[in-house]
């Protein structure tokens, strides 16, 4: 694998390419990508987002590029229905595990219509590349390979790429390189 900057600038590259919002599959269906890295290197992500979605403002491409973190948006729900105190409560008297599982059966992650799927999906316009970042700091409430399926299930019309710390190869998810995250077949590495 290159360098974390090498590999950077090969995806601001392909994301610049017009070719990039027209990539489809066989089955003409729009591709999804894993962007892997190494977790320690998760600021150096960010800061190319950030970057990324600076320059995109000033027309750098065609594209506009819509940021999704998935923690943040947790987050912002727990806030806005005010359980961020309950989260507390139930993290200290009944386990992170516990927790987790609350969060999932509040935002419905294991289904189509979760929160955070209607959210992508309201919120990209047409004529966008999503990207999905926070996916570590998620870890253990939502795990990345459920957000990648419930989403490809209903959102076709934009190439989604998920930031992930960790390792993918093509059909399995590992987090921080250490924890299984589980299998998925239907996105791409995007660089190796």
């Amino acid at each position: 694998m290159a360098d974390i900057e090498t590999r950077l600038s090969r995806l601001e590259m392909e994301i610049k390419n017009p070719r990039f919002m027209e990539n489809r599959g066989v089955g003409n269906e729009v591709r999804y990508y894993v962007f892997d890295y190494p977790a320690e290197q998760e600021l150096i992500i960010r800061a190319w987002v950030r970057d990324i979605v600076r320059k995109n403002k000033n027309n750098y491409t065609t594209s506009s590029i819509v940021v999704f973190d998935l923690y943040e948006m947790i987050i912002s729900f727990l806030k806005e229905k005010g359980f961020m105190e309950k989260c507390y409560e139930f993290e200290k008297n009944r386990g992170l595990t516990f927790l987790a599982k609350t969060i999932g059966d509040a935002m419905r992650f294991s289904t189509d219509d979760s929160i955070i799927i209607r959210r992508i999906q309201n919120d990209t316009p047409d004529n966008a590349i999503v990207f999905l970042t926070g996916v570590g700091k998620c870890f253990p409430i939502l795990r990345s390979h459920k957000v990648l399926n419930n989403l490809h299930q209903v959102m076709d019309k934009v190439p989604v790429i998920m930031f992930y710390p960790g390792k993918y190869d093509g059909q399995e998810l590992v987090l921080f390189s250490e924890v299984k995250d589980d299998n998925y077949y239907r996105a791409f590495k995007l660089i190796d």
